[in-house]
């Protein structure tokens, strides 16, 4: 997202947070999913709503006919602050309408005092969908039936997941994008970390790491970023032993398997 995007959004984001506190923020997230969706699935509107050539109270105005009535007055008042912005590209508008949307979910769950257990289970989702080819191939397949993707994802995790975790996971598979789902989960991830003021640390090894090892590696992290760190980890038989860590787009390898192929490349082998 290119900086007036990013300066859109950050305007949009003190709107959400004068509303999201007075409100039922369940609620408030599935009206700015369904006018996400409504305006990404709308090329004309897309097109109207961030306009660069109009002036951005004509925006506010059109985006406060369009959802005043059909979502509360809150939702309206975000979707109206966010449209008045000038928008880099107007996919940017429909995916920061999405984001907020996690972000009114990730409070509600933080005020029910499960936003870690969500943040946890949406990884364990993500790790899943990734390890098991065919339901990967069903959740990601463009030509799907939606209703069906959610099904599915309902069948997996109601009953076993907080009802945020369902509901994200849902959104993820739902949505119309190029993106990966696995690139649409971890920005969820990203979000859902914001919100807690931490940074996550995915590790790699070939067994699990036990509760010691990863309070260590925390404790280890944080000294070196200066932020409360969550550590996820993953196992991969295919690593050789040592750790890999990577903490957003910084990778920490410390497996044997990286360090012979880096010693192989020094001597020319």
């Amino acid at each position: 997202m290119r900086g007036s995007s990013r300066a859109a959004a950050a305007a949009g984001m003190d709107a959400l947070r004068e509303v999201v506190g007075s409100v039922d923020a369940t609620d408030l997230a599935e009206q700015l999913f369904a006018a996400g969706s409504t305006i990404d699935g709308n090329a004309t509107l897309r097109r109207a709503l961030t306009d660069p050539s109009r002036e951005g109270e004509a925006k506010d105005g059109l985006a406060r006919r369009l959802f005043g009535g059909k979502v509360s007055d809150q939702a309206t008042h975000v979707l109206a602050v966010l449209a008045g912005q000038r928008w880099a590209d107007e996919r940017d508008l429909s995916d920061t309408i999405e984001n907020f949307g996690v972000a009114a979910l990730a409070e509600s769950a933080d005020r029910a005092g499960r936003l870690q257990q969500v943040e946890d289970e949406l990884f364990r989702f993500e790790r899943i969908v990734d390890g098991t080819p065919q339901l990967r191939d069903a959740l990601t397949n463009r030509q799907g039936n939606p209703a069906g993707k959610a099904e599915l994802v309902e069948r997996l995790l109601d009953g076993k997941s907080a009802p945020e975790t369902v509901r994200l996971a849902k959104q993820a598979v739902g949505k119309r994008s190029d993106k990966r789902l696995d690139a649409i989960l971890e920005s969820y991830l990203k979000l859902i970390a914001d919100r807690r003021g931490q940074l996550t640390a995915v590790v790699t090894s070939a067994q699990e790491i036990s509760g010691e090892e990863r309070q260590r590696l925390a404790g280890a992290l944080e000294r070196l970023y200066g932020r409360p760190i969550q550590v996820q980890s993953i196992v991969d038989p295919q690593i050789v032993g040592g750790l890999k860590v990577q903490v957003g787009d910084e990778v920490i390898d410390g497996t044997i398997a990286t360090k012979l192929e880096g010693a192989r490349r020094h001597f020319g082998g």
